[in-house]
């Protein structure tokens, strides 16, 4: 699949808020945001930089505020070891976490505060970033112009390794080839083969995945401290009990009128669905799980 190549470099200025899954990026030539399609305009800081959302892949929050309530965040553990895991991978290190009296924000920084990368991207969403695949850096042909992206140079990226470290869950769109989402979908099981990896730990006792097992819901608490669910389901559920709901009776409607729209990839036929309320069950009123792996879902882009 043919993706814009644009080179440049990931910048922690002390003030910055990555995540797993999503870290800024300044292009050499910063006219060159200019040239990423999508359905939003990129409008870069005044530094040049534009967020970077990893294609293909969701990391546990560490900064959530959605539609409703307050910030929050999902379990600590993974959302911060997929954070550090995304950093080093890219070249920092001494990542530190200061937290700004002024907001009770929790901002990074490492040393040293830039290094040189490249993005491959299709690009923007409806948020204003830019969704792409990441990688460290010399890139493999020049900037601005458009390159054929094969599993050999996937391979290569953080997208990849976040996967194959269980840090990750995957989450495709349609503007993701199949036969990339068919590699990241092995990185994956790759992962869960190791029982004791990252978010798929299942060894006796542990924080690990429960989104098809099922989490007890009973606050806001059961998706900030003690369920690790795919990040999707999260976002929903946490605006949902920022409304004020204290039972799940309600739940399957608010997903209907978020309208996710997606294919289950292991249907045949696979036609288009609206709302997630098609993949998740609720149990005793309170245990909720997803029917079908992450893995097995192809979202279109809203």
């Amino acid at each position: 699949m043919p993706m814009l190549l644009i080179k440049g470099s990931f910048h922690l200025s002390g003030r910055t808020r990555p995540d797993g899954d999503t870290v800024p990026f300044i292009p050499d030539y910063v006219g060159e945001w200019k040239l990423v399609r999508g359905c939003q305009k990129l409008e870069p800081e005044k530094d040049g930089h534009v967020d970077v959302r990893l294609e293909g892949i969701d990391a546990l929050e560490t900064h959530y505020t959605g539609n409703h309530g307050t910030e929050e965040r999902q379990p600590r553990k993974f959302g911060d070891a997929a954070t550090d895991a995304l950093l080093t991978w890219l070249g920092f290190s001494d990542i530190r976490r200061t937290l700004d009296p002024s907001n009770g924000h929790e901002n990074i920084s490492a040393t040293p505060d830039t290094v040189s990368g490249f993005i491959l991207t299709s690009g923007s969403d409806i948020f204003g970033r830019c969704v792409a695949l990441i990688g460290r850096g010399a890139p493999p042909r020049p900037s601005g112009y458009e390159i054929e992206v094969k599993t050999g140079l996937l391979k290569e990226t953080a997208n990849h390794h976040l996967l194959t470290e269980g840090l990750a869950y995957p989450t495709f769109y349609t503007s993701l080839p199949a036969d990339l989402r068919q590699e990241l979908t092995a990185a994956v099981q790759q992962a869960k083969a190791d029982p004791g990896k990252g978010v798929w730990n299942t060894t006796s006792g542990a924080l690990g995945d429960v989104t098809l097992t099922g989490a007890k819901i009973t606050g806001m608490s059961s998706i900030t401290e003690d369920a690790v669910i795919l990040p999707k389901l999260f976002r929903r559920l946490k605006e949902y009990l920022s409304l004020g709901n204290t039972s799940l009776a309600c739940f399957p409607a608010y997903l209907g009128g978020a309208a996710d729209k997606f294919r289950i990839l292991s249907d045949t036929p696979s036609p288009l669905r609206t709302g997630l309320h098609n993949v998740v069950e609720i149990t005793n009123g309170e245990t909720i799980r997803m029917t079908h792996p992450s893995e097995e879902l192809l979202f279109t882009e809203k």
